[in-house]
């Protein structure tokens, strides 16, 4: 038991939340990444999948475009060994990259795959206590408009209480 451990490396919530990427509105981790974390070539990798295709449909992976690849490329650091691949990377999705461990079926990638899921899960908490904190921050915005709008109002009434009239009030009564 203790030399499985051994082989396995020593994978943190925080490294894997760090190659999790949003293309095209999903959060994924793209082939080369999920290899690494797997314990296996990338090229093992896509041939299992490529070998198990109806195991994954579009939810669950796709392929970046050469712009995507470009894009990510020039904006990960870690991603630099692609610019030369005449390849593109296949994107996973949370469900793809489970689906990935059921086709590696190495114990890496199942002790891996659950560091993956934390990750994803983590970020949609992250996201969802964003949400909350904007709706929360919108709706204050809107009861300070709400005042701001009453202040100018009272404001207003000030200034017309301090301006002189416009022209003489009428005199009230009888003229002898």
């Amino acid at each position: 038991m203790g030399d499985k451990k051994a082989m396995v490396p020593s994978v943190q919530l925080e490294n894997v939340e760090r190659i999790i990427l949003t293309i095209r509105g999903h959060k994924v981790i793209l082939d080369t990444d999920l290899a690494r974390l797997y314990g296996v070539s990338t090229k093992r990798l896509n041939q299992q999948v490529r070998r198990n295709s109806d195991r994954f449909p579009e939810d669950f992976l796709f392929q970046l475009t050469a712009e995507e690849k470009s894009e990510v490329v020039a904006n990960c650091d870690h991603l630099s060994n692609l610019k030369f691949s005449p390849a593109l990377p296949l994107a996973f999705t949370e469900h793809g990259a489970i689906m990935a461990v059921s086709v590696l079926n190495t114990q890496q990638a199942i002790e891996a795959s659950i560091f993956v899921v934390r990750a994803f899960v983590r970020l949609r908490e992250i996201l969802a206590t964003h949400r909350r904190l904007a709706r929360k921050l919108k709706e204050l915005e809107a009861r300070l408009g709400e005042h701001d709008e009453q202040i100018q109002v009272i404001f207003e009434a000030i200034h017309q209480l301090m301006s002189p009239p416009e022209k003489p009030p009428k005199k009230i009564g009888f003229e002898t």
